[in-house]
């Protein structure tokens, strides 16, 4: 199975398109072809645990890797020691929701699912394309995979890691574990901006080759653990097949049923990989876009203008804080074809925003529907699904949890990605309960925690006694800057 940008351009193999992250015309890579899967395949991954099911899954996409190393990768990137209470288990809210709790890994954040894998699948992509220089991964961050990105990274072998953050846009708990992040080959940065411009700065970055030949001089080339690498999205697609085994294999649905899944998505990535997950023929009806106040992505799915120009919010599911939503590059390829792709984001770039033709919308909301949560709604949904079902959830799973309620139609399941504990947005939860929200974060966690009888999850409660190690801060135009200071550690 080869990959070709989003954009047009060259076919490489997924080693390749892994090892280099975004394809030299500036899109993102794609495979050509989507495998498929039958019910009875599905039946027999229901057999199987979670790191033989990504093994199995993963080896459709990725075909220059063989079934014994994504076997090895997966059963350590998976193990108990990383996700001590499973990989993604479903807690269930009544006898018609789900909720896919995809947050248990080191960071507490859904990032860890697929930034566990993805190390190991670079590291193997070096040596498998004949690569001699040093991978820089180069990060931007709404706050949950900056943290996952540098847990996963940590050490590893020829690859160093930078991190771009927005310096008022996470919550204080995600600043202090990227601030206080170990390892040798890390370096994390705070911009002056919102997440959209630390994203537009990294892929202007990507972009400048006069800059990737001076880092190539030095044995250096950059790549992206962010989801517009196709072996961060990959892994993702893992997780729906798998929860749809997990219900059938639970009795909770039946072999062949249809559910619809509801995730809160900011760059698109994660309901992507749904949605390539029902493109390969998993019973998935209608996929819920669930979006923030920041809800450009509900504007395009209902009118199919997509629209930058307007005010952004900072709001308190930070990770959701995205006007520039990436990964939709890829549903456009996959619905109007690449010339189109390329049309619209040339019309994003100039224009901050661009139109779909009719049938390419059509196209869309056969598949998609758009919703999105106030601020209030945020907190009053946290407060009732504690109250009502006893089960505590953080700011993005509760604009998932109200999108999904506004867009129920029938008793068709609903499968609701939960992203993030909520200790990593405490003085918000708190609030939202109706207990004292002022404070340090450890304070408040140990508030939420007698209130809810919830555990505080370990790699929360030990950040805020370790050393601060990152205070940089800079302009956007200073990120380049930056990466180059940076790059004289690793060579």
């Amino acid at each position: 199975m080869l990959y070709k940008s989003t954009r047009g351009g060259e076919r490489v193999t997924s080693a390749v398109a892994i090892k280099n992250g975004i394809a030299s015309d500036g899109g993102l890579y794609m495979p050509e072809a989507l495998p498929s899967l039958s019910e009875n395949d599905i039946k027999s991954l229901s057999l199987l645990s979670y790191p033989e099911r990504a093994a199995k899954i993963l080896s459709l996409f990725l075909e220059d890797y063989t079934l014994e190393e994504l076997s090895r990768d997966c059963k350590s990137a998976y193990s108990p020691k990383s996700f001590p209470n499973g990989a993604a288990p479903i807690a269930y809210l009544g006898e018609d929701t789900g909720v896919l709790e995809l947050w248990h890994g080191p960071t507490c954040a859904f990032k860890d699912m697929a930034l566990q894998i993805m190390p190991r699948l670079l590291s193997r992509a070096l040596t498998k394309t004949g690569e001699t220089r040093k991978a820089l991964i180069l990060v931007a961050t709404s706050g949950d995979t900056g943290k996952a990105a540098l847990e996963g990274f940590r050490d590893v072998e020829r690859t160093g890691i930078m991190v771009f953050f927005p310096a008022n846009g996470v919550s204080r708990a995600q600043k202090r574990q990227m601030i206080t992040q170990e390892g040798s080959n890390v370096n994390v940065c705070a911009i002056r901006g919102n997440f959209d411009d630390a994203q537009t700065g990294v892929k202007n970055i990507f972009a400048d080759t006069e800059f990737a030949e001076e880092l190539s001089k030095k044995g250096v080339f950059l790549s992206s653990a962010n989801s517009i690498n196709w072996g961060r999205l990959a892994p993702q697609i893992v997780y729906y097949i798998s929860a749809y085994c997990d219900m059938q294999k639970s009795g909770k649905i039946a072999s062949g049923e249809l559910i619809d899944i509801c995730v809160p998505t900011g760059n698109f990535g994660n309901i992507l990989a749904a949605y390539i997950a029902k493109k390969m023929g998993m019973p998935f009806r209608r996929l819920i876009c669930a979006s923030n106040i920041n809800n450009v992505l509900t504007d395009f799915i209902r009118s199919g203008t997509y629209d930058r120009n307007r005010v952004f919010h900072t709001t308190m599911s930070p990770s959701m804080d995205i006007l520039i939503s990436s990964n939709l590059e890829r549903l456009l390829y996959l619905t109007a074809g690449e010339q189109k792709c390329a049309e619209y984001m040339k019309s994003l770039s100039k224009l901050g925003k661009y139109t779909v033709e009719g049938d390419v919308l059509l196209k869309i909301q056969k598949d998609f529907e758009g919703f999105f949560c106030t601020e209030e709604e945020c907190l009053a949904t946290i407060g009732r699904t504690f109250e009502t079902y006893g089960y505590l959830v953080d700011t993005h799973t509760a604009v998932a949890l109200h999108s999904a309620e506004a867009a129920r139609k029938d008793g068709t399941k609903m499968l609701v990605a939960s992203t993030a504990s909520p200790y990593k947005f405490a003085p918000f939860v708190a609030r939202a309960l109706g207990i004292c929200d002022k404070g340090e974060d450890p304070e408040i966690f140990e508030r939420i925690s007698k209130y809810t009888k919830t555990e505080i999850p370990s790699p929360l409660s030990s950040v805020f006694s370790k050393e601060i190690r990152f205070e940089k801060n800079v302009d956007i135009g200073s990120m380049k800057d930056a990466v180059r200071d940076f790059t004289k550690s690793l060579v």
